[in-house]
């Protein structure tokens, strides 16, 4: 057993929870006994007693009482070469709080039982520790386009709060069968998870609900139609205003017009020229606010395989005013 020590929180885990604090420095620590240290008031800040979801400031003193050493862990793999350049590759932007990817369809975002490559497995390359970037948000394995993390925990949280209280706006293009009526809308309702195992997103369906049914979360997501190919196909821009699981892709769905690719959520319409062999949803811009100044727009370039898809269907990104468009999604 080590002795107290009294440690000071640093800069970049200022507003971090407690027990989410323990276990960046005590990680071989279990959850159950920083809660346990917690309620008998051997762990403390600045002198006095805290909860496990109490907050910690920059400067503050946190009384770490005797702890169990570590025992052996096996080491963490390192990432291959190949690994680092790839992930690093897929950077479009960087500055002190943030990375901005272009995650190309196919890459999970996390883990689950099947998934062992995934993105935050990736983030070793930007560093360990307090220095390891971390998720703020996620996209469907099989959708493109930008997705940030945060550099440290204050980052992280803040970017979390823009995304939770809803003052970021996403832009996604897709591609639906057929031509959406009314071109410029909204689609709202309630919708819950109708299973998936292990809670894998990946792998769980959510279906309409009604309001009061037990987990359903209401979403709401807005429209517009940015080009035509005939009756066949459209390019319609999108807007979630709620982030709900799959929330795109149901909307359409139930709208008669699914995504172009889309072998969960499916309507009648055929797909034109045998093109639905992938996926067509792209996250195309993040816009989030900032402290200081205008906010930080980021856009993402279409991936090569669903550009070619576009090119096709005669959708050319550079003829269209996305000024236009980002207002009539507002």
């Amino acid at each position: 057993m080590s002795g107290v020590q009294t440690l000071k929180v640093e800069p970049s885990e200022d507003g971090s929870r407690v027990d989410r604090w323990f276990k960046r420095r005590f990680p071989h620590v279990p959850a159950t006994m920083v809660q346990k240290l917690c309620r008998k008031g051997q762990i403390r800040v600045d002198g006095g007693r805290v909860k496990g979801d109490s907050r910690v400031s920059e400067g503050q003193e946190v009384r770490v009482p005797p702890l169990p050493e570590p025992g052996e862990k096996p080491a963490r793999p390192t990432l291959s070469a190949e690994d680092t350049a790839f992930v690093k590759s897929l950077v479009i932007y960087e500055d002190d709080e943030l990375i901005a990817f272009n995650k190309p369809a196919g890459l999970a975002v996390q883990g689950g039982s099947k998934t062992q490559r995934h993105l935050d497995g990736l983030l070793d390359a930007f560093g360990t520790g307090l220095d390891r970037p971390r998720l703020v948000h996620r996209l469907d394995k099989d959708t493109s386009g930008v997705l940030i993390v945060g550099k440290g925990p204050k980052a992280t949280a803040k970017l979390a709060k823009a995304f939770q209280s809803h003052r970021t706006k996403k832009t996604y293009w897709a591609i639906a069968l057929g031509v959406p009526k009314p071109k410029q809308g909204e689609v709202k309702g309630f919708m819950k998870k109708a299973g998936g195992a292990g809670g894998d997103a990946e792998r769980e369906t959510m279906i309409a609900a009604s309001h009061g049914d037990p987990g359903a979360s209401h979403a709401l997501t807005r429209y517009t139609v940015v080009a035509e190919a005939g009756q066949k196909a459209s390019w319609v821009a999108l807007r979630p205003v709620t982030g709900r699981t799959h929330q795109l892709r149901v909307h359409l769905a139930a709208m008669g017009h699914a995504i172009l690719g889309d072998r969960k959520y499916t309507c009648d319409r055929p797909a034109p020229e045998d093109l639905d062999r992938r996926l067509c949803l792209h996250a195309r811009r993040l816009e989030i606010p900032r402290d200081k100044g205008a906010p930080l727009v980021l856009t993402a370039d279409l991936p090569k395989p669903t550009q070619k898809i576009f090119d096709t269907l005669g959708f050319f990104a550079n003829e269209i005013d996305e000024a236009r468009v980002e207002d009539e999604l507002a």
